[in-house]
C-alpha cells in the first residue's frame, strides 16, 4: 500500500493509505476550455503556460520552497474579490497591492515557484468546488509523492484528494497553455 502523502516539512498533510483504485495524480480525461477568466492568460502572462522542463531540485529542497512560498504569499495577500477590484465576475490576474482572489494567490505562487528554480511542468493551475460547492483556484504541485494542493484557504499542503475538493479542470500537464477536463477517482 502506498502512502498518500508526505511527512518531511511539517505543514504537509497526510490522507492515510492510498486504496488501490486511487492515485496520488489527477488523471486527465478530455481537453476543455480554460476557465472564463483564464482565457488570455498565456497571452498576459506567458510564463505561466511555460512547459519546458527545468532541472529538478532535490526533492526535500523542493518541499521546504513549496511549504515557504505557499505560508509567505497565503500571509502577505490580502483576500479581495475580482469584483471589488475589477468590477468583473472573473479575472486571473496577479494580486495588486489592494490583494486578490483564489486564482491571484495562485497565479502568485506559481510565479515564485519557478522564480526559485521548480519546474514549470510540475506547477499546474487547477479549478475545482470546495467543500461548500463554491467555485475555488488552487495551484496543484506536482510532486514525486503526488499531487499537491496549494491553497490559499490554509497553510497546509495536502494531496488531492485529502482536500475533500471536487476537481473540475486543470492546466494540461503536458501542455499547460490549454486545460483538461479531470476524474475525481
Amino acid at each position: 500500500m502506498m502512502l498518500a502523502a508526505v511527512v518531511a516539512c511539517g505543514t504537509i498533510a497526510t490522507a492515510g493509505p492510498l486504496q488501490a483504485s486511487e492515485t496520488p495524480f489527477i488523471k486527465a480525461v478530455a481537453a476543455t476550455p480554460p476557465p472564463t477568466g483564464a482565457k488570455s492568460l498565456c497571452v498576459n502572462y506567458s510564463w505561466a503556460c511555460a512547459s519546458s522542463r527545468s532541472n529538478s531540485l532535490p526533492r526535500e529542497q523542493e518541499l521546504r520552497i513549496v511549504n515557504a512560498v505557499n505560508k509567505r504569499v497565503n500571509r502577505s495577500t490580502r483576500a479581495v474579490t475580482d469584483e471589488s477590484q475589477y468590477r468583473k465576475k472573473d479575472k486571473w490576474a496577479l494580486p495588486t497591492r489592494r490583494g486578490g482572489d483564489c486564482e491571484d494567490f495562485a497565479l502568485l505562487k506559481k510565479r515564485e515557484l519557478m522564480q526559485m528554480g521548480l519546474d514549470p511542468s510540475k506547477l499546474l493551475l487547477a479549478t475545482v468546488l470546495d467543500t461548500d460547492r463554491n467555485s475555488h483556484a488552487v495551484l496543484v504541485y506536482r510532486s514525486s509523492y503526488g499531487d499537491l494542493v496549494l491553497d490559499n484557504l490554509t497553510n497546509k499542503i495536502k494531496p488531492w484528494k485529502a482536500t475533500r475538493y471536487l476537481f473540475l479542470r486543470m492546466q494540461n500537464p503536458n501542455r499547460p497553455g490549454s486545460w483538461v477536463g479531470v476524474s475525481n477517482s
